[in-house]
């Protein structure tokens, strides 16, 4: 009788109670910020559960690691932040997820990177990253009636086959609608269901992942300083992504900044600091004293041959009927005369918002040319305006259909490549583009 018993608990029980702990997990999980000797891991459950990570070097006979364990909590939107703190420089790590105790199975290979250290030692290691804004999720209750704006979800599926490091997301990475505006409620809710997709899933678990915001995201459509829940909209941003600080200086926002091999990312925010676009009395500003100050110094203080600045916005585009810096041109022109003053090398503007990619290309009198990269859109609906007249567009370079770009990089130091793609939904490459270090001095 009582190995009958074992027999049933072994058959019946257990398998039942990790399918169980498998079905307590939201979304996730989400490879967070790299760094040398700390990895972040993020992940939601649908429910109070406690949640570690196990992880380990990918070779045989490797000991096995443990994050500290965290019980999820209704009032944190039942996510966690897990810091894998016993990994070393270089490796690559196999990791998995527990559920009170339950590893919790994919159906793919999950495992995470720790950053090289390369320097005084070797050239910058060879890298690449995936990126894309406007992600729109459809959720018919809670949408405009008519034809849904979010389409063509398989493009996350493509971008977690792509074999890049990570994935740098540009801003309105979800939409906010009229019913999730004014409650922590209805953020919590926008979030979970948007990143809970099935499509989603691999890439989260596969890649790591950083983040800035952009209106959608953020609040309303063209959202600013004046916005009321901004400070909740900036917890919930904390909570459910794994950036590797948020604000600078003491100051509010999601302001950050992190190194990839030889290459420095620079993460604005254009929408907490925001005047109202229609302000016509007062200081204009998009991104405030503060933060540009802090970007200028952190430029001038910055070596690395490709120094990219992130922002939700265009930069570049010199029109002003849609959210770019041109509305704001005094700050803007000291950002840009800052650059030439301080004899700053290798920037490079990085940005979305546009419902379409292009190449904007500066042109500057004794000194570098500047190039504005605009990517959009993953999913939301594709900008379908006549063509505007942005005479700093690289010819060739607009694309108006779902995409991502992949920015690589290679050679050795003092003669490194950068090469942007852009593809469509399946991985077709639509366009593509070099630029060597020497090219941005």
């Amino acid at each position: 009788m009582k190995k009958t018993l074992i027999l049933f608990i072994l058959i019946f029980i257990i398998p039942n109670l990790v399918i169980a702990q498998s079905d307590l997990l939201q979304n996730g999980p989400m490879i967070g910020h790299s760094q040398m000797r700390e990895v972040a891991l993020w992940l939601q459950t649908k429910s109070e559960a406690a949640v570690k990570a196990e992880y380990w070097v990918k070779k045989e006979n490797s000991e096995h690691f443990f994050t500290d364990e965290i019980v999820t909590k209704k009032e944190k939107a039942f996510t966690a932040n897990l810091v894998a703190d016993q990994v070393e420089p270089g490796m690559i790590y196999g990791y998995r997820i527990y559920i009170n105790d339950q590893v919790v199975e994919r159906e793919y290979e999950l495992e995470f990177k720790t950053q090289t250290l390369w320097q005084w030692r070797t050239d910058p290691p060879e890298f690449s990253f995936i990126t894309g804004s406007c992600a729109y999720i459809n959720e018919e209750q809670y949408d405009r009636p008519g034809k849904p704006y979010g389409s063509e979800y398989k493009i996350f599926e493509t971008m977690a086959e792509n074999p890049a490091d990570f994935m740098l997301w540009l801003g309105d990475n979800y939409y906010y609608r009229e019913a999730d505006y004014y409650s922590r409620t209805g953020m919590i809710k926008r979030i979970t269901h948007d990143r809970s997709i099935p499509e989603l899933q691999k890439l989260w678990a596969t890649k790591h992942h950083y983040a800035i915001w952009d209106d959608h995201d953020f609040g309303p459509n063209n959202s600013d300083r004046s916005y009321i829940h901004k400070d909740t909209v900036l917890e919930l941003f904390k909570l459910f992504w794994a950036n590797p600080g948020y604000g600078v200086n003491g100051n509010k926002g999601i302001t950050t900044y992190f190194q990839w091999s030889d290459v420095d990312f620079f993460l604005l925010d254009n929408r907490y600091f925001r005047t109202p676009n229609d302000r016509r009395t007062g200081k204009r500003v998009m991104l405030g004293d503060e933060q540009l100050n802090w970007l200028i110094d952190a430029l001038s203080n910055s070596n690395a041959p490709f120094k990219f600045v992130v922002i939700g916005g265009q930069v570049l585009n010199p029109t002003t009927w849609a959210e770019t810096y041109a509305i704001f041109p005094e700050e803007k022109e000291k950002l840009l005369n800052a650059i030439r003053k301080e004899g700053i090398t290798g920037v490079v503007f990085l940005d979305g918002d546009r419902h379409m990619s292009e190449i904007s290309k500066l042109e500057r009198r004794g000194t570098y040319p500047l190039y504005d990269f605009t990517i959009s859109s993953l999913t939301a609906g594709v900008n379908n305006y006549p063509d505007e007249p942005n005479f700093l567009r690289v010819e060739g370079s607009l694309m108006k259909q779902h995409n991502f770009a992949e920015f690589s990089f290679s050679g050795k130091r003092n003669d490194r490549t950068m090469t942007c793609k852009i593809f469509d939904i399946n991985g077709n490459e639509l366009y593509k583009i070099s630029i060597h270090e020497n090219e941005l001095k």
